[in-house]
């Protein structure tokens, strides 16, 4: 056993990663095929209009993989996320021509030094509207 002493130079507030996602309707179908999940509300507007939806919408589990990716990134390795979980405030919708484009803040919200932890607070948005709430990333610290 090691006497070695880690110091995380990292402080509540810091901002730990930032990242943008465009997605196309063309994405749509990719994570439909790797996912199984066929919903006509992610590829077809009159299905989409039909269930009184503005539009053809993103899979809920891919914004919520594309929001915890630059945690990913930042702690370079997956096995490091411990714990995320969010809420749908929101749904993505992807414009047929212009697509969408899912904005990804990651913030330190919570330092446990001892246990060499942090909680990492995720600001998910399309056009400046949040999408996603108390969305939140539980991670061992690189």
């Amino acid at each position: 056993m090691s006497d070695e002493i880690i110091v995380h130079e990292y402080a509540v507030g810091d901002v730990v990663a930032e990242a943008a996602y465009p997605i196309t309707r063309d994405s749509l179908v990719r994570y439909a095929g790797a996912s199984g999940d066929f919903n006509a509300i992610h590829y077809r507007d009159d299905v989409a209009a039909s269930v009184g939806l503005p539009g053809v919408l993103a899979h809920g589990m891919l914004t919520m993989g594309l929001a915890v990716q630059p945690v990913v990134d930042w702690v370079g390795d997956p096995a490091r996320i411990t714990d995320y979980q969010v809420r749908f405030t929101r749904p993505v919708v992807v414009d047929p021509a212009d697509g969408a484009v899912i904005s990804v803040l990651a913030k330190i919200g919570q330092l446990d030094e001892e246990a060499g932890t942090a909680r990492v607070d995720l600001t998910a948005t399309v056009n400046g509207e949040t999408v996603l709430g108390k969305a939140q990333v539980r991670v061992l610290l690189p």
